[in-house]
């Protein structure tokens, strides 16, 4: 339709029908009656090609308004202006057709009016179901945002308790791996309380047969004649052995074994412990080794000198009033075995702590103390004082960081290399008789380890004490393990 308007005002058509009207008009006296019927006939012509092209667009123009667009301008001015011209046109109309065509007429618009009240009724319905939907269409996004917000709130939540199961899963398995290593201390010390009850069976049994020699010997001690104050005195200054053993002689076998198998339960039960003691605040496994190592080292020395000093005091004590058969020694040591509870075992606990603390081999965080692993000092501290009444008694193998690998002395850690002909460092002393190896101890064997000759040329690692380690050592802090010992003697 825009096109076939466009074309009509591009083409000028009234202006060209005006021109020839004027034109007519001019010439209407001077031309024949055969031109001036040539001229009305071309204008006739050229009005119903324009009457043709506004046809055209009207039918285009009624049609792109639908079935009812227009209908009352149709009616109200080209259907009248129909009739006036067909009426005009053809006067042999009768008054029958005339009232016929009225008559279809008013059908007609009858029809139209029917077709346009229920074209409106159908638009009205069409809207009220448009705003119904459109309704429904804002409750169901009102849903959806609520829904997406649920969603996002349940997706949240359910990361957080992702979150949380994670945390909670590793939190188990690191209460199951704490709970296997109880498990397994447990057994271990399960094991070593079974060995103890055999050991209290046999030491039972020996008590058992101590009381009947006991009773026997004071038998023959009554029967026999008393010795004069010469031969009392020659005994009590003799430096040989009496003939009748002491009870430290006679229970020397078991002590002996009771001893070693207590020292094996050292290395694999308190040692264990107190190294996972020390892994909650040393992440460095061969410093926690180490640390270990020397208080092993420390606590036998304290222990030793300990014992030294005790025996002292024993054979000091005995020295007066000592007479009978046997020799002031034996009956020191038999005091001594008699009366182990007696060792003030804490006084060699910080003296050995002391020791760690001014030790240039090791390092330890300020903020905690080697109290963590008094237990393991402690320990070991009795089973060395008890080894030395033994005959002969039992030390550890002298230990040196670079030293040459010893087969039948250590044995190598997991972790070794094993082709390493020098040793890194140690994880546990050796227990030997002289120069008899009793229990082997273990050692990290790697290639590259220096050999060093004495502890003073380790580099001395600055440390600063804990206020509980300056409360033990504020008055010794000055001395050398060397005199802090002497001092003792």
């Amino acid at each position: 339709m825009a096109d076939t308007l466009r074309r009509l005002t591009n083409t000028s058509s009234f202006s060209v029908l005006q021109d020839k009207l004027e034109s007519w008009h001019k010439d209407y006296h001077v031309i024949s009656c055969d031109q001036n019927l040539n001229k009305c006939c071309e204008l006739i012509e050229l009005t119903a090609k324009i009457q043709g092209q506004l046809f055209a667009i009207l039918n285009h123009t009624a049609a792109e308004g639908g079935h009812y667009a227009g209908v009352d301008t149709l009616k109200t001015r080209l259907l009248p202006w129909l009739g006036t011209c067909f009426s005009m046109a053809r006067s042999s109309v009768t008054d029958d057709t005339s009232l016929q065509l009225i008559q279809d007429s008013a059908e007609k618009d009858r029809r139209i009016r029917e077709l346009s009240a229920s074209h409106d009724s159908e638009l009205q319905m069409k809207d009220t179901q448009l705003c119904s939907t459109l309704r429904q269409l804002d409750s169901i996004r009102a849903e959806l945002v609520d829904t997406q917000n649920e969603l996002d709130e349940t997706k949240s939540k359910s990361a957080t308790t992702l979150l949380a199961t994670e945390d909670e899963i590793l939190q188990l398995k690191a209460d199951l791996r704490s709970a296997h290593e109880q498990v397994e201390i447990y057994k271990r010390k399960l094991e070593a309380l079974d060995d103890n009850e055999r050991q209290i069976r046999l030491l039972r049994d020996e008590v058992s047969y101590l009381s009947t020699e006991k009773v026997m010997l004071q038998e023959r001690l009554v029967k026999s004649r008393s010795p004069s104050p010469s031969l009392r005195h020659s005994r009590s200054s003799s430096p040989m052995r009496s003939e009748s053993p002491t009870r430290a002689q006679l229970t020397n076998t078991s002590r002996y074994a009771r001893l070693v198998s207590r020292f094996s339960d050292l290395y694999a039960v308190e040692r264990l412990e107190a190294q996972t003691l020390l892994r909650r605040h040393i992440a460095d496994l061969e410093m926690v080794q180490k640390i270990i190592f020397i208080a092993v080292m420390e606590s036998f020395k304290t222990a030793k000198l300990a014992y030294r000093q005790f025996k002292l005091r024993v054979r000091k004590t005995l020295s007066p009033s000592h007479f009978g058969i046997e020799s002031l020694e034996d009956a020191a040591v038999d005091y001594i075995v008699r009366n182990l509870d007696l060792y003030d075992i804490q006084a060699s606990v910080n003296d050995v702590i002391n020791a760690m603390n001014v030790n240039p081999r090791i390092s330890f965080p300020p903020e905690v103390d080697f109290v963590l692993i008094s237990s393991l000092i402690r320990e070991t501290c009795r089973v060395a004082f008890a080894m030395q009444t033994l005959e002969p008694p039992l030390d550890l193998a002298f230990a040196s960081d670079g030293e040459l690998y010893n087969d039948s002395r250590y044995r190598r850690s997991y972790d070794s290399e094993f082709t390493a002909p020098l040793v890194m460092y140690h994880v546990w002393p050796a227990l030997v008789e002289g120069d008899v190896v009793v229990v082997k101890g273990e050692a990290v064997t790697r290639r590259g380890a220096t050999w060093s000759r004495s502890r003073s040329t380790s580099p001395v690692r600055s440390r600063s004490l804990s206020p509980s380690r300056n409360l033990t050592f504020i008055s010794k802090r000055s001395l050398s393990p060397q005199r802090l010992r002497a001092s003792h003697l």
